[in-house]
């Protein structure tokens, strides 16, 4: 934890109080996950969303659909609101930047225009000196035979704007596969990336109030499978050298974004303890869904603390832990025996409230908490593995 500096912008603006109404942009689990922290802190959530039956659509108080694109329309309703955040960053910047006009929008809508573009996030990261993976914007197939002639091979290519969860992303191993790469992903801006031969992968949940202060939660160490998520672990167990440079890295990209409000910084650690910075997500995220059991404030009440200016809350972790996902391919074979992995000492259920079931989407997460991250560990993966009879684990 650690407090920066008051900023002058900050002084004097007044906390939104219990009773008030909050709007959320996004109407995915994120948003009914911050919307279910509002409401038991007292407050009123409306989510402007795509499409009425959406997670948050089970938690908010009301649902706007189909104003994202209209500026117009979105400014009027956001007179309603006493303060504004988001789930997701695919948020129209113009619309963030016209709701910003007549309320709050936290954290900012530059915050959004930096972070939900690639080539601007890493643009921002060399501006402020901080480390991440040899880079080259493209946007042309020779931009990208000149990209791997600098960078070297393997490399990956990337969209600079809606990817997620590996999508829109390309692999690269050989000059032959330049063609195919920029048949998947071009013509767009892209992003070439060197591959990176990282040791693991970390994430760090970060808080800065409206005031400037920073709060960060211990770090995740992260497994994915198929470029999705699939398990955190809190402890790390990494050196201490190593989890504290990741802390003050967050810390010094929330401080130079200005953020207010809640974001997670993504990390690749190197073979001798080094990082790099591979994303920035400005809003919670999947990888801190276990400070819900395991930290004194979880990530959704420091957003709805951070986004209405109230002091943040403590981020001491209370137990080891481990959170894994849930994703639609627990269905395969029919229902999930949910009763089988309740029975499990010291897990606890999230379900999203999604229509369907489908393979790779996330569904819901389980979080264990034990005596030791190990222990935490294999008691969520054995209720998993008992929601579909050892398919999962």
């Amino acid at each position: 934890m650690s407090h920066s500096s008051l900023s002058s912008a900050a002084a004097g603006r007044s906390p939104v109080l219990p009773g008030a109404t909050l709007g959320v942009l996004g109407g995915g689990q994120l948003g009914a996950m911050f919307a279910s922290a509002a409401r038991r802190m007292g407050y009123r959530v409306e989510a402007v969303v795509d499409h009425a039956d959406c997670p948050a659509a089970r938690h908010c108080d009301r649902v706007h659909v189909g104003l994202l694109d209209d500026p117009a329309r979105l400014v009027e309703l956001g007179r309603r609101f006493a303060a504004v955040t988001y789930e997701f960053e695919n948020v129209p910047v113009a619309a963030a930047r016209a709701l910003d006009g007549v309320v709050p929008v936290r954290p900012g809508p530059e915050v959004l225009f930096t972070t939900q573009d690639r080539g601007r996030e890493k643009a921002f990261l060399v501006a402020h000196g901080l480390p991440c993976a040899p880079h080259s914007l493209v946007r042309s197939r020779d931009d990208l035979v000149a990209a791997v002639a600098r960078t070297g091979l393997p490399a990956v290519l990337k969209t600079c704007a809606s990817g997620y969860d590996g999508k829109g992303q390309r692999r690269i191993d050989s000059l032959a596969e330049i063609d195919a790469a920029w048949g998947a992903l071009g013509p767009a801006e892209l992003v070439l990336e060197g591959w990176v031969p990282f040791a693991g992968e970390i994430s760090v949940v970060a808080a800065r109030g409206l005031h400037g202060e920073t709060f960060t939660w211990e770090p995740s160490l992260n497994h994915h499978r198929h470029h999705i998520l699939d398990c955190s672990l809190v402890p790390s167990g990494l050196p201490a050298a190593t989890i504290d440079g990741a802390r003050r890295m967050a810390e010094r990209i929330l401080e130079a974004l200005d953020v207010v409000g809640v974001a997670c910084v993504e990390f690749f650690v190197t073979a001798d303890g080094g990082l790099l910075v591979n994303e920035i997500a400005p809003r919670p995220h999947n990888s801190g869904h276990l400070t819900i059991e395991a930290a004194a404030t979880s990530q959704f009440e420091q957003q709805v603390r951070a986004v209405c200016g109230l002091p943040l809350g403590s981020t001491t972790l209370r137990a080891p832990a481990a959170m894994v996902n849930l994703l639609g391919d627990c269905w395969e074979m029919g229902e999930p025996d949910w009763t089988a992995a309740l029975a499990v000492e010291g897990v606890s259920l999230h379900l999203y409230g999604k229509s369907a079931p489908k393979p790779g989407r996330k569904m819901g997460h389980l979080t264990a908490l034990a005596a030791s991250v190990a222990e935490a560990e294999a008691a969520a993966r054995t209720a998993r593995r008992a929601l579909a009879r050892g398919a999962v684990g």
